[in-house]
């Protein structure tokens, strides 16, 4: 991705900012609204805490403890305190560009004004994302409720000067030693920064805003997939046409079907299913693929829909009204974040199912209407893709246990005080993990289909020629290498090419080449 600026103002951001920040290292610059909204609001936080009156986050403890009046010598040391008692993850670090987005996307609610939060201290944030250093995040810390609380602790921290973080070269060193390098001066926190840096769902959000991208992608890419093993199993193509997909009106299901009709324009080998061993209808794994792969793309739309709503949100507790008014709320709860990541964990492990059910089919020499045992090239003096087949099923499975929601649980926490949690965090970890699955598992079928394709070369001699997309992804995919060692790829695909192959965006790219641009 070219590097370019993200200017951050009062009214959100855009899910392209996002990965732009999070993936492509782009340069983060506050707006001047954003500056003047920021000072503004804080003139309201020292009004408050001038006061002798006690307000949340201002003047008192936190959580169960928020019963406490807190004396003006000792608010920098209570907001320092959050800071270093929330960071208390443990487990292995989370991926760098998760915790880009989970900053940046901290700094989106900052900047718009309704924290309380100095401007130098949005500048720190901003300058920190700037220098490429990214703190150490862990795994778990975070219920999903009063935000993303430990990963934001530990970004925080190194706000601070304390703690670890990763430098621009990938070496995790002591965040003061960092900063220093980069000229970046710690933060003393004041009141109500400390709370205010962390009690947001960023986190989840950024990986909901990867996710859906990621997914996009990976939704063409299966309909690809689905229309080559059509067209290998010399299925019908006339499921497709979009009379039938009228009258069942879902978006979705209409622009999977119209993809899969794309790409096999020009087939001379769909329509094949009478001859030899006559077929009235194709198995579900090949005619329902539209509706599987659609109900999938509704799903998402709904999760970019909410992904929307929260990227304009600005989400702390309390809160800054236009009227300079500070109230406590629950916005912090991510429950409506939580419920589309489990949505679109629930939707990738039914499209990877159906896949593999393709993959299996096409492997069966009973089912795959003349094609050898296993795609092998000498089946009994090899195997073809029966393993592979293997870690495509054990692929399914895990996708299948990871479909199972995190946001129906709750666990009580603070005393009883935060006594229902969404368990956001969770499901979007949970997420990341069926997302690359799915990639795999399209993979694998993408592998088989291409080979079963190759081996219907009798059919082409007799003039029945694959459709010209078809072709045009053979040749990208010997390109990239996945025909493995020696170059045979009836005995040994490389399925890590295809992998990258399909992650990478390569596959759609290869099939738009002669279809156009697909949904």
């Amino acid at each position: 991705m070219d590097m370019h600026t993200v200017v951050v103002g009062t009214s959100g951001t855009s899910a392209e900012d996002v990965i732009a920040v999070a993936r492509g290292a782009a340069r983060v610059e506050l707006s001047p609204d954003a500056l003047s909204a920021l000072a503004a609001a804080r003139e309201v936080i020292d009004a408050l805490a001038a006061k002798p009156d006690p307000v949340y986050g201002v003047s008192t403890g936190f959580g169960a403890l928020a019963v406490r009046h807190i004396s003006p010598e000792l608010r920098v040391q209570l907001q320092r305190n959050i800071v270093r008692s929330h960071a208390a993850g443990m487990g292995p670090r989370v991926e760098r560009e998760v915790v880009r987005a989970l900053m940046f996307l901290r700094l989106k609610t900052v900047a718009s004004g309704r924290t309380g939060v100095r401007p130098e201290v949005a500048r720190t944030m901003a300058a920190v994302l700037n220098a490429g250093i990214t703190p150490v995040v862990h795994e778990y810390g975070s219920l999903g409720c009063s935000g993303d609380l430990a990963p934001l602790s530990h970004c925080a921290l190194t706000l601070m000067g304390e703690g670890d973080a990763e430098g621009p070269d990938g070496t995790v060193r002591p965040a003061a030693e960092l900063l220093a390098e980069h000229g970046i001066e710690p933060v003393t926190l004041r009141e109500k920064e400390g709370l205010a840096l962390l009690n947001g769902t960023d986190g989840m959000l950024g990986m909901l805003v990867m996710a859906c991208a990621d997914l996009a992608r990976l939704f063409t890419s299966a309909d690809i997939t689905a229309a080559l093993s059509l067209e290998a199993l010399l299925g019908s193509e006339r499921v497709l046409a979009p009379e039938l997909h009228a009258i069942r009106p879902h978006p979705g299901q209409a622009a999977s079907a119209a993809n899969m009709l794309r790409v096999l324009a020009g087939s001379g080998l769909t329509g094949h299913h009478q001859d030899d061993a006559p077929r009235v209808q194709d198995a579900y794994s090949i005619r329902c693929a539209p509706q599987v792969a659609g109900a999938g793309r509704d799903t998402l739309d709904h999760a970019l829909l909410v992904a929307g709503r929260e990227l304009a949100a600005a989400v702390d507790n309390p809160v800054v009204l236009p009227d300079g008014r500070v109230e406590s709320n629950g916005n912090f709860h991510g429950a409506p974040v939580a419920y589309v990541l489990d949505f679109l964990a629930v939707a990738a492990a039914d499209l990877a199912s159906v896949a593999e059910r393709r993959t299996d089919r096409l492997l069966d020499k009973n089912r795959s209407h003349g094609l050898p045992a296993f795609l092998a090239g000498d089946p009994g003096v090899d195997s073809g893709l029966m393993i592979a087949q293997y870690t495509q099923a054990a692929l399914v499975s895990e996708m299948k246990r990871l479909a199972v929601p995190a946001s129906v649980d709750s666990i009580p926490s603070s005393a009883m005080q935060e006594d229902h949690v969404s368990m956001g965090w969770s499901a979007a970890r949970k997420l990341r993990t069926a997302v690359d699955n799915l990639a795999r598992v399209i993979a694998v079928e993408l592998v088989a289909a291409t080979l079963a394709l190759e081996m219907r070369g009798e059919l082409s001699r007799e003039g029945m020629l694959p459709a010209p997309a078809s072709r045009a992804v053979l040749a990208a995919l010997r390109e990239a290498g996945v025909d493995g060692p020696g170059g045979d790829r009836f005995l040994a695909p490389d399925l890590a090419a295809a992998e990258e192959f399909v992650r990478s965006g390569r596959l759609v790219e290869a099939a738009e080449t002669v279809t156009g641009p697909l949904a």
